[in-house]
């Protein structure tokens, strides 16, 4: 997958916040560790530090939603992450982002904290996070 499409989709993901661009992915792409699971239409970017693993984002395109295609790419991920060595998943995701976190628990991660006004909104406000875990 090229940054480009990863920005695209990411941006068509997330319109409520600001989308990364396809330098960041680039420059994430590039770092020790990283983990690029799925496709144009639905990706899982992530990276493993020693024993721990983190989902740095997941997007799936709103035209390609609701079709397991997320799934796929967050299963590809996790067994993979474990190949690598790591024993702990964790990531953020915004708290009013119920169809993510219906996603992450129906996979077993569970709630381990919260990060208050995480994230900012495309009109500036400020919205918490949850700190979430999976162990494999």
């Amino acid at each position: 997958m090229i940054p480009e499409d990863l920005a695209q989709t990411h941006a068509a993901a997330f319109t409520d916040q600001r989308p990364w661009s396809a330098e960041e992915f680039a420059s994430l792409m590039s770092q020790t560790g990283m983990i690029l699971c799925g496709d144009a239409k639905s990706f899982v970017l992530g990276r493993v530090i020693a024993d721990e693993a983190e989902v740095l984002t997941l997007a799936t395109h709103p035209d390609h939603q609701r079709k397991g295609l997320a799934q796929a790419a967050l299963a590809q991920f996790l067994t993979l992450a474990q190949s690598k060595g790591a024993t702990r998943v964790f990531l953020e995701v915004s708290e009013t982002n119920t169809a993510a976190k219906t996603l992450y628990k129906n996979n077993n991660f569970s709630v381990i904290g919260t990060r208050p006004r995480y994230y900012v909104t495309a009109t500036g406000d400020k919205v918490g996070a949850d700190v979430m875990q999976i162990l494999v």
